[in-house]
């Protein structure tokens, strides 16, 4: 018999997008309880509302702060900035963060050729975050291959998630919210794996606007797929 997950209070800084408010969505219909975070705490509580008519609860499943108190309430915290935001708001989330997790969703795009590859110069956006945020934060990179039109919807999603950074442990507890959001997680190793990770949304924004869809992704072949 399978062990009920442990709920969590996650915060999804600058979360107010879709890809933030899509994995707000996933998480929240599983139980956990979600805070979406940004600069304006007004814009934060209407993406909140938004995400509670989408999951048709009345209550206060996900709730919307300000990014500071957001960074400070959660449990967990994730990061789902532009990467022209990424350094500045490392360094402001700094002080609530640490001895958490931090999930690094961004990816270093730089418009407008975001379907080249351009890595920043720590080696990835995963790499700052770690280098700013200090070692006694576990920075762990993922989500960065899973478009935002297939969170938001409450439907099976075929492509995989690849997490690396932070430690053993940390990959594990992110390899849990992957599944809790209906996805399947493979554990990718090390932190500086992350550039590879990173380096492939450039690849599939390529690859969708070659056939006209919002929709490309990656999937794991040829071992056993998790249960």
């Amino acid at each position: 018999m399978e062990e009920p997950r442990m709920t969590r209070t996650i915060a999804i800084i600058g979360g107010t997008g879709k890809e933030g408010k899509g994995l707000a969505f996933r998480w929240a219909r599983f139980g956990h309880r979600v805070i979406i975070g940004s600069r304006q705490e007004a814009k934060a509580q209407a993406a909140a509302e938004e995400v509670n008519r989408l999951l048709g609860t009345s209550g206060q499943s996900v709730v919307g702060m300000a990014n500071e108190r957001a960074a400070q309430t959660g449990e967990i915290v994730v990061l789902t900035v532009p990467y022209a935001a990424h350094r500045e708001m490392c360094e402001f989330i700094k002080p609530f963060v640490q001895g958490k997790i931090v999930i690094d969703v961004t990816v270093p795009l730089v418009p407008p050729k975001v379907t080249r590859v351009q890595m920043p110069p720590d080696g990835s956006a995963t790499m700052e975050a770690q280098r700013i945020l200090g070692e006694n934060v576990q920075v762990v990179a993922a989500f960065q291959n899973i478009s935002y039109e297939h969170l938001l919807h409450d439907e099976p999603i075929e492509c995989d998630v690849l997490v690396c950074g932070g430690n053993k442990e940390a990959r594990e507890v992110v390899l849990g919210l992957v599944k809790d959001a209906g996805l399947v997680g493979w554990n990718a190793g090390p932190t500086e794996n992350a550039v590879v990770v990173e380096g492939l949304t450039s690849i599939l924004i390529g690859l969708n606007k070659q056939f006209g869809v919002q929709s490309a992704g990656i999937r794991i072949t040829g071992v056993p797929r998790p249960d």
